[in-house]
């Protein structure tokens, strides 16, 4: 079973274009559900029923994944039955039946416009480091992009005469981004002054770089924007995630279209940008509720 894994993810990254994230992710899944399926004793995938399907979900609920782990960890088995089921490997999908795990939608946590602004305020100085932090998290809130486009993006991509970047997203779909005047002198700035400071011989080749010259990678900017937020004084888990949540929120809570904020956010489908109108129906009725005499 391990060798049709194999075949899988090979298929799955030249027949699909998958990122190679999203191919980590189900390459994880699906690894623990083979792992699942040798502890029963399952020693051929043609032996697979609904219920084992449905004892892995059952074991991972046991092991605290929540429902949204769940669920993708189920999206990833039915992926890969559908696929033995294409390539003959197998003559049935034991995992089209079993039903997703029950999840509630919650609403995705914000920063405010004061701790946005401490945040994005918070990299003081002119040293190398200060300046690629206030470059990186100016482009972030600018533009609303992903942790992963971000440290994927690479010198060629920004059009800072324009003030786009082009974008690298999901399934290979690529974007323009327009990011604004202020992020693109940050970027500008960046360029000129720290990158050279921080490039080696032998560094990296995208456009931000650690204090040793390779590229920087999500962990690593996830553990810089933490640091930095503590040092601001925000007392949330300030996470890359939450500062693309805060910019579409704000570019609603102002006036922006939703198509608009799908299009920057590069969702494909609508549905997913929408939670963010409910994010402002929130905020509206805290409003209404903490200022109003009959609140």
């Amino acid at each position: 079973m391990d060798a049709l894994l194999d075949l899988y993810l090979a298929w799955a990254r030249v027949e699909r274009g998958l990122a190679e994230l999203t191919l980590e992710n189900y390459g994880r899944d699906l690894r623990r559900y083979l792992d699942y399926l040798e502890d029963c004793g399952v020693e051929e995938i043609r032996a697979v029923t609904p219920g084992h399907i449905q004892g892995f979900l059952e074991a991972l609920d046991g092991r605290g994944l929540g429902a949204r782990s769940r669920s993708r960890a189920l999206v990833s088995v039915r992926m890969f039955h559908r696929f033995l089921l294409l390539e003959r490997h197998a003559q049935k999908n034991p995992a089209s039946r079993v039903e997703s795990p029950v999840r509630r939608r919650s609403l995705p946590k914000l920063l405010s416009g004061s701790e946005i602004r401490r945040l994005l305020e918070s990299p003081q100085g002119d040293g190398p480091l200060e300046l690629r932090d206030r470059a990186m998290f100016e482009l972030l809130y600018a533009t609303g992009i992903r942790v992963s486009e971000l440290v994927g993006l690479s010198a060629c991509d920004l059009q800072l005469q324009t003030g786009c970047a082009r974008v690298m997203g999901k399934r290979s779909k690529e974007r323009l981004v327009p990011m604004g005047q202020v992020a693109a002198e940050a970027v500008c700035r960046y360029l000129a002054e720290a990158r050279p400071a921080l490039l080696t011989e032998t560094g990296g080749r995208r456009l931000f770089l650690t204090r040793l010259g390779a590229d920087l990678t999500r962990q690593g900017f996830w553990q810089i924007i933490r640091d930095r937020a503590l040092c601001a004084g925000i007392s949330k888990a300030v996470s890359p995630h939450m500062v693309r949540h805060s910019f579409a929120t704000h570019l609603l809570e102002n006036g922006a279209d939703l198509r608009v904020v799908q299009t920057l956010l590069g969702h494909a489908d609508i549905a997913t940008t929408q939670i963010y109108t409910h994010v402002s129906r929130e905020r509206l009725k805290r409003i209404h509720r903490d200022f109003h005499p009959r609140g």
